[in-house]
């Protein structure tokens, strides 16, 4: 079995890039994803909006195989990350976002406002993730049983899966 690849993790946090906060989920991403294989450097912290947008498409240009991005999707006006990110994927999965807000409903009524998407952006899996560490760890929880056949879906052979 070849190794997972590189992957990327963006915080979207104006404060945090001004150092006027300190991220607490990027490396909680970070470590998760290096548990798992892949090949990953600190965060790149910066601040949400169009900065977010530019993270992520380098991260695809330069042929990531999983970006995750945390914070910015709530409904502050400051709150730009699904903005950001939407145009850049190709294909939506939003059965992920779907079940995070269901199991972080379970401890949270706040996890209904989180307005995060997932998806490829060419051979990229790309997620948006809350800022909040109960929004990180409800996130992961759903990605660690779905990640691996998601990227091999993307990156195998079309002849494993027949047109009917």
């Amino acid at each position: 079995m070849r190794p997972p690849g590189r992957a990327v993790v963006v915080v979207a946090s104006t404060s945090s890039a001004a150092g006027r906060s300190v991220d607490r989920t990027g490396p909680v991403i970070a470590e998760w994803l290096r548990s798992r294989g892949f090949e990953t450097e600190a965060p790149a912290v910066v601040p949400d909006g169009r900065p977010v947008a530019t993270a992520v498409r380098d991260a695809v240009a330069a042929g990531c195989a999983v970006v995750i991005v945390t914070g910015g999707t709530g409904v502050s006006r400051t709150d730009r990350t699904p903005e950001a990110v939407d145009p850049l994927l190709d294909t939506r999965v939003p059965g992920l976002i779907e079940e995070i807000r269901r199991r972080g409903l379970a401890s949270s009524p706040l996890a209904l406002i989180t307005r995060g998407v997932a998806g490829f952006a060419g051979g990229t899996f790309v997620i948006t993730l809350p800022g909040s560490p109960g929004g990180v760890a409800d996130g992961l929880d759903v990605l660690g049983g779905v990640l691996e056949h998601l990227l091999s879906q993307r990156t195998g052979p079309e002849s494993r899966h027949p047109q009917r």
